[in-house]
């Protein structure tokens, strides 16, 4: 078993490691998979290393859920970190009638319907539901989940629910998870949350959390986990139709994607190591999360974690053009 760094979520003890598990994949995320691979994916990211798994009510309708909390029921609970989030209630339906891939994107029967709330009452609901799905008694951290058209309820309510939660030692840690930096920011500026996810907007290919979110997380101690490293796709393998954020990529970052591809092996290594390691540049980053499906998408992103990515990579990059100047690189000393 490889043992792999851990950092804080912020402020409040919970540490997770620095590669981490995105479980929308064993929720049959765009397609099914069966109990026994998602069982498969899970044991083999703990063989890894990875002891910090990041989940949702909206995964599957649950599945995702159940399937982790399976997975992790024998192993010592001290020994793991789960984040779940909250913002969407599961409302059982009278009938089932087709799946969940046209409203959700799972490949599930449609047993329930999604209700955004993120009422005081409804983020208690929301994590009841999900410990019992999870069969834990807590969960370490706690994300208010895509708020974009819901901020001002989740700054009046759902916020101040999670930070009663975290109080009274339910949860571990709290924060926000979106794909998008700048509502994320505000929450770091006007709340005291412990961490935010991040997915999509710090990567080799889109660096707009650099402009306010990161140096604001990295000035209150707000730890920052980074999701959508490979932006969909397009930078785990840049061919034609691949996707950039959930859409085909448009042609000038197909372009620049290959760039750096090209650019990466002619440095012996790869286009996917360089978009793991390129956020840990950053001193506010705690974790970079990957969605996995797989036994064989475990093992090649824990591979590629540990996978050297030269200096000069980066310095190339750079001069290039394909890295912004002002976003900083592993290894880099910018004091």
């Amino acid at each position: 078993m490889n043992a792999l760094a851990r950092r804080p979520l912020g402020r409040g003890g919970v540490e997770v490691t620095e590669l981490s598990f995105g479980a929308a994949g064993i929720g049959n995320l765009y397609a099914p998979i069966t109990d026994e691979q998602a069982a498969a994916a899970l044991d083999d990211a703990w063989e890894a290393g990875i002891r910090y798994f990041d989940t949702a009510p909206h995964y599957g309708l649950g599945l995702s859920e159940r399937r982790l909390g399976e997975a992790l029921r024998t192993r010592k609970r001290s020994s793991y970190v789960i984040s779940t989030k909250v913002g969407r209630l599961l409302e059982p339906v009278a009938e089932a009638h087709g799946d969940d891939l046209a409203d959700g994107g799972f490949a599930v029967p449609a047993t329930h319907r999604r209700v955004w709330d993120f009422s005081a009452d409804g983020v208690r609901r929301s994590i009841e539901s999900s410990l019992r799905r999870l069969g834990t008694d807590r969960v370490d951290a706690v994300f208010l989940h895509d708020p974009d058209d819901h901020g001002e309820e989740a700054f009046r309510e759902g916020y101040p629910a999670l930070e009663k939660l975290r109080s009274e030692g339910v949860v571990g840690a709290i924060g926000a998870g979106m794909n998008q930096a700048e509502m994320l920011t505000r929450f770091v500026r006007d709340t005291d949350v412990d961490a935010v996810l991040c997915a999509g907007r710090y990567t080799l290919l889109d660096h707009r959390a650099l402009a306010e979110l990161l140096p604001a997380a990295h000035e209150r101690g707000t730890s920052v986990v980074i999701g959508g490293v490979f932006n969909s796709g397009l930078l785990a393998d840049p061919k034609p139709g691949a996707r950039f954020d959930y859409t085909e990529a448009p042609p000038e970052l197909l372009a620049r994607a290959r760039a750096l591809r090209s650019l990466a092996e002619r440095h012996g290594t790869t286009l996917r190591a360089a978009a793991l390691a390129f956020p840990f540049g950053h001193p506010a980053v705690a974790s970079v999360l990957v969605g996995f499906r797989s036994p064989d998408q475990v093992a090649d992103a824990a591979a590629q974690f540990t996978a050297d990515v030269p200096a000069d990579f980066w310095r190339e990059a750079r001069e290039a053009g394909l890295l912004a100047a002002d976003a900083p690189v592993p290894g880099e000393d910018r004091t």
